[in-house]
């Protein structure tokens, strides 16, 4: 039994070995990110913090600008504390976040050693001997018996030691700036040869695992193709060499006896042949009958649906009839009587609707084209459909290019154009909008249906535009219309239905990658003559 499975213990070990190196790759590319990550985060920090110098720099110009304007105009020592006070209270700060920054910067290279902890804590002293100079200057212009010379010579003797200390931090924190970035270029280097090296050994293993198993079974499966075929034309001499128990090596011994057992049962079914064209003789009469019964089914199930329609339309006009009397003799009642006519108007509709769609599953689809206004069909599809919305929480709006006109049955044409509006209500509610469009492109209308949902995936969109095609995408629910079925009656007007989903950030309509689908429809010339609505 152990032999028997060897071909799948050596796939097995193979496909192991090929998801281990993917693994260790994969390992490698995660823990060299992480270290760029760490040192681009170190520059960054390093950044931030001769930014804060940089505003040091500035602040303290501030200062001193204020402080000799002070003392040149001779101002008393309390209003020269005043006048600089906000300046110093800002500078300050500004020293507070440096303290942090820096501790920070000595606890992230802690793991480098004390040597890097000491460099970046020699500028918490710098630190200190600037805030030292700035209250020794403040000391100084605070004496209220100090002469103007005295208190430029303060000024003078900060300016000139605290300029030094401050080019010092800044420079400092360039050089580690510099080697953060320098570090990350050598890492650069140790993936990229990291990345090479694993790629030569990702290709030799791959070599090595056809050349070593793969390509010998592809003659093996070779041998047993050229088998089947012989078999095919009835050629049962067959042996295949089986030198190895493994899977395709039972395989080769089942061909074997299954060939021998064909060999020996090829005169029987010679014999049988001879029965069974009596029996398919039989079975064709049969067949024969049973599609005769089959055409009177389908006779029924359309007089079925004319019935069916003329039942429900009869009482509906009563309806429709009774409602325009009501709205005459009972003026009082004009808009119940008008709710209950536009209700019934609604409900024949969609019994056309349905009797449309159910006669569609039999391979009908008769069209009635004639010009038809775009804007008008869009206005008809909003009135049908806006309930709808509203209950499932959607917002629905518009927009129609005026003045388009195309060739098509307008009942088909409102019918597709609401159920692409009912399949975003099923499939995109979540997304919260709707937005039902018409433009001219050319010598085409283009009607377009966008939400903001799920959206459907590439793979997927060619298959629910096919008829007979599987998924609830694809699928009328009910009555409703499906995607295969609109692409059945776009293609019928001689246009086509398509696909986007993502819909382009730049149309979408929200975050999520939403569905637009578009119908593109030949422009025509409106009949003067013609109607401006499209249906009852």
């Amino acid at each position: 039994m152990a032999r028997q499975h060897s071909l799948r213990r050596r796939l097995a070990a193979g496909a192991a070995a090929l998801t281990l190196g993917t693994l260790v790759t994969a390992l490698v590319l995660f823990l060299g990110m992480t270290r760029v990550a760490e040192r681009l985060d170190s520059a960054l920090a390093a950044e931030a913090r001769m930014a804060r110098y940089s505003m040091l720099s500035t602040q303290v110009s501030s200062f001193l600008v204020i402080a000799t304007e002070a003392v040149q105009t001779g101002l008393p020592a309390s209003e020269r504390r005043d006048r600089v006070q906000p300046v110093v209270e800002n500078m300050r700060r500004t020293f507070a976040l440096l303290d942090s920054d820096n501790a920070r910067a000595v606890a992230e290279v802690e793991a480098l050693g004390l040597e890097q902890q000491s460099r970046h804590a020699t500028q918490s002293l710098l630190l200190a001997r600037m805030r030292a100079q700035l209250d020794a200057v403040l000391r100084g212009l605070s004496d209220a018996e100090g002469s103007a010379e005295v208190l430029r010579a303060h000024l003078n003797s900060f300016a000139s030691t605290f300029d030094p200390l401050l080019n010092q931090a800044v420079n400092a924190e360039g050089i580690f700036r510099g080697e953060t970035l320098a570090g990350i270029a050598r890492l650069r280097g140790q993936l990229s040869l990291a990345a090479l090296v694993m790629a030569g050994g990702a290709v030799a293993l791959a070599i090595a695992f056809y050349t070593g198993l793969i390509h010998p079974q592809f003659r093996r499966l070779d041998r047993l193709r050229d088998a089947a075929r012989r078999i095919g034309q009835e050629d049962f001499a067959i042996a295949l060499p089986v030198t190895r128990l493994d899977e395709i090596g039972l395989l080769y011994a089942e061909i074997n006896r299954m060939a021998a057992a064909l060999g020996a049962r090829q005169e029987g079914v010679q014999q049988d042949r001879a029965r069974l064209n009596e029996t398919i003789a039989q079975q064709t009469a049969e067949l024969r009958a049973a599609n005769a019964a089959l055409e009177r089914i389908d006779a029924n199930r359309r007089r079925f649906f004319a019935d069916v329609s003329h039942e429900l339309r009869t009482p509906l006009t009563v309806i429709l009839v009774e409602a325009q009397i009501g709205q005459q003799a009972a003026p009082e009642a004009a808009e119940a009587f008008a709710t209950i006519e536009t209700r019934a108007a609604r409900l024949n509709r969609r019994i056309d609707d349905l009797l449309r769609v159910a006669r569609s599953d039999s391979g009908e689809l008769g069209l009635d084209p004639a010009p038809v206004g775009a804007a008008e069909v869009l206005r008809d599809v909003l009135e049908e459909v806006r309930a709808e919305c509203d209950n499932a929480g959607l917002a629905l709006s518009e927009e129609a290019a005026p003045g388009l006109c195309v060739m098509a049955d307008a009942n088909w044409l409102r019918q597709v154009l609401a159920g692409l509006v009912r399949n975003a209500i099923r499939h995109a509610r979540a997304g919260g909008w709707v937005r039902l469009s018409v433009r001219q492109d050319g010598a085409e209308a283009v009607f377009e249906v966008r939400d903001n949902g799920p959206g459907i995936a590439e793979d997927r969109q060619d298959t629910v535009l096919r008829r007979f095609a599987r998924g609830s995408a694809s699928q009328a629910e009910g009555f409703g219309i499906g995607l295969s079925l609109a692409a059945w009656v776009a293609e019928a007007h001689g246009g086509r239905l398509a696909l986007r989903s993502p819909v382009p950030r730049g149309e979408a309509l929200g975050s999520a990658p939403g569905l637009a689908v578009s119908l593109r429809l030949a422009l025509a010339e409106r009949d003067p003559g013609s109607p401006q609505g499209t249906g009852p």
